[in-house]
């Protein structure tokens, strides 16, 4: 009977998981519509101001018209990455690490060793890893991820922006999980900043833009706010990408616990069995030594 009860309790304790991962695993739905909503009704905006970015920067006679497209010897470089404040999201972190350190050790592992690299981190779980680690985090921030604000962000955006503008870092790359659907979010290192070039395939581009006022202040005033949005873009990306990664694992986590329960009550109805048919038996034993 003692083997029973232990049963018994395990049965409860994984019905109480389930309930929670099941709660969970709403909360995530909820919260993924919205930030869904969010990175959906931007991507267009973000994507045309991209193509306009890439224009530019192709049709620039000047490196110097555009302090962000110039491209430097990579000596010093600064990775930003982007994870979640809380787990149980499956790999959604720890994808993040892996690729940060593989760039870290691999790409760039002789400005590593010089000490040419600087980390800007965005989130709870790769803050601490890499403070954790004495990694070189000269930045970080937990409060974007759990309420994105396009302020904050720009916060962040024009750090990064005047940094390379004094010649501080030569190359900045973002590291994050991009948003595709509820199931799958795919690991993403881009390149912020020098902007990067548009592919030459020996065609002339079909868009052609008029500048006005002039392209020197156009590279000027809109160059940083495209910047600064493609940055909010990223972070906006990450937060649909977790709260997806959530609910898939909350859902997994609750159909395995299901699975757990009827494994758990077969064993229980088979022990309880065995326990009536051992106590029959001791009794027909019983009643047949009686009228011996």
């Amino acid at each position: 009977m003692a083997n029973l009860k232990e049963v018994r309790i395990r049965i409860a304790s994984v019905q109480s998981t389930q309930k929670i991962t099941s709660a969970m695993k709403m909360v995530s739905a909820s919260k993924l519509r919205r930030a869904q909503n969010a990175i959906v009704k931007l991507r267009p905006y973000s994507s045309k101001l991209n193509e306009i970015l890439e224009s530019i920067s192709e049709n620039n006679d000047s490196n110097n018209e555009n302090v962000f497209g110039v491209q430097r010897p990579i000596e010093h470089v600064t990775l930003v990455l982007i994870s979640s404040n809380r787990g149980m999201c499956g790999s959604f972190n720890s994808n993040v690490i892996k690729m940060g350190l593989q760039i870290i050790h691999e790409k760039y592992a002789d400005q590593y060793k010089n000490g040419n690299l600087s980390l800007i981190t965005i989130g709870k779980r790769v803050t601490e890893y890499f403070v954790k680690r004495e990694y070189p985090v000269i930045h970080s921030d937990i409060v974007l991820t759990e309420n994105p604000n396009y302020d904050r962000a720009t916060e962040v955006s024009n750090l990064l922006m005047n940094s390379f503008k004094k010649k501080k870092t030569d190359s900045i790359e973002i590291i994050y999980n991009q948003f595709k659907n509820a199931a799958t979010q795919i690991l993403i290192n881009e390149q912020f900043l020098p902007i990067k070039q548009k592919e030459q395939t020996g065609k002339k581009s079909n868009t052609e833009y008029i500048f006005e006022p002039s392209k020197e202040i156009i590279i000027e005033e809109l160059v940083p706010k495209i910047l600064k949005l493609q940055f909010y873009k990223s972070i906006l990306d990450s937060i649909a990408s977790e709260h997806g990664a959530r609910m898939t694992a909350m859902h997994k986590a609750t159909d395995n616990a299901g699975e757990m329960i009827k494994s758990l009550k077969l064993s229980y109805n088979k022990a309880r069995q065995a326990a009536i048919t051992n106590e029959i038996s001791e009794i027909v034993s019983g009643a047949n030594a009686l009228k011996g």
